[in-house]
């Protein structure tokens, strides 16, 4: 009896105490913690998916061929030649490496730039939903400032040109969605997939340990949640 007791007793005292701590934080610093929170996610998700096999190596985002030309590299696979799918799913995930890296200034950019709107309901709902709320707010934007970026590490290697004409050609026929009607659009967005994926990540680590993040703000900020 005791024990129950001291449990409703502790729920009465922390459950204020919760509350206190989100309402004590003014909208400026919630706006700052989120803010930081995503910069240090997006520099996490570059350093991991940036470097050489940062996406050929990581099976949560590795880049395979679109789901349209799986039958296709099915049959190459049958008629013994899975060098040429294995070459272009090599290259792609090269692209997205390239690609990520070169996008960091980019996504950092979009971080400052964009409007928060009560942020401490997104501080509270836990999760990822900070990442969330920024892929919501920014990956229309994104979505077309990246296949410029894909292009330009693309420009110099044939595998991708060449995969680029084959599913152009497959789009043409209704084979593969438009969105992925050319190398640039599919790896841009196959590449965001993954920068997403790996700022979720690390979201999901400041918000388990607030007080081992080096930002006095993410100090503040998220351990106010705990």
């Amino acid at each position: 009896m005791r024990t129950i007791t001291a449990i409703f007793v502790w729920c009465l005292v922390s459950m204020p105490a919760f509350a206190a701590g989100i309402d004590a934080l003014s909208d400026e610093e919630a706006v700052e913690g989120l803010k930081q929170a995503l910069t240090q996610s997006v520099n996490a998700a570059v350093d991991r998916l940036g470097v050489a096999n940062g996406f050929l190596e990581n099976p949560k985002v590795k880049i395979s061929l679109p789901s349209a030309l799986q039958k296709v590299e099915g049959v190459m696979r049958t008629l013994g030649a899975s060098k040429h799918a294995d070459g272009l799913i090599v290259t792609m995930n090269r692209v997205a490496e390239v690609t990520a890296a070169d996008a960091r200034a980019l996504m950092v950019d979009a971080v400052e730039k964009m409007p928060v709107e009560n942020a401490k309901k997104i501080l509270a709902s836990g999760g990822d939903a900070a990442t969330q709320y920024f892929r919501t707010a920014t990956s229309e934007e994104l979505a077309q400032e990246f296949p410029a970026i894909v292009k330009n590490a693309t420009s110099q290697v044939d595998l991708a040109k060449k995969y680029n004409d084959f599913v152009r050609k497959g789009g043409k026929f209704g084979v593969v969605a438009e969105k992925y009607a050319n190398i640039e659009g599919y790896v841009a967005q196959k590449t965001l997939d993954g920068i997403y994926l790996m700022m979720a990540e690390e979201e999901a680590i400041i918000r388990q340990d607030p007080m081992g993040q080096d930002s006095k703000v993410l100090q503040k900020v998220f351990g106010s949640l705990k």
